[in-house]
């Protein structure tokens, strides 16, 4: 009586856990993208919100001009913007982004209440996203403008 497997057995059960690694790496590599893409919706709008703040304390009402919008990871207030928060009211503690993406706003030259606020997505099936030329592969954005 022989004992143990046969090549061919060892090979199929090799080949069958290849296979399922593959798909489950697969479906968590998608899984990450559709991770980050939320984050950068979320972050899209606590800008959103930190910016309506701004023009209440505007006189008169407007949105800041795309020069004087914070960059990431500093502090943004009505007394400027920096490493640290200086004096006055906060709009938001730490501006989002993250090195992957950058997050573009522009205001609209000609009316001081429109602006436009985009983040390139990752996942290629995001039923939010759409076409635009800046974001390099899958050039899918997600665009937030004035509510």
């Amino acid at each position: 009586m022989r004992r143990g497997f046969t090549l061919i057995e060892l090979l199929i059960v090799m080949g069958i856990i290849g296979l399922l690694t593959t798909l489950g790496f697969t479906n968590y590599v998608t899984s990450v993208k559709r991770a980050r893409d939320a984050e950068r919706k979320s972050d899209l709008k606590q800008i959103q919100k930190a910016l309506e703040l701004y023009k209440l304390d505007e006189s008169p009402v407007k949105y800041p001009d795309t020069a004087s919008f914070p960059s990431a990871n500093t502090c943004w207030t009505s007394g400027g913007s920096g490493a640290t928060c200086p004096a006055g009211n906060v709009y938001m503690r730490n501006v989002p982004g993250d090195g992957s993406v950058s997050y573009s706003y522009a205001r609209d030259p000609a009316d001081n209440l429109k602006y436009t606020l985009i983040a390139c997505l990752e996942n290629p099936d995001d039923p939010e996203g759409t076409a635009c030329a800046s974001c390099t592969s899958p050039k899918l954005c997600y665009t937030v403008t004035e509510p």
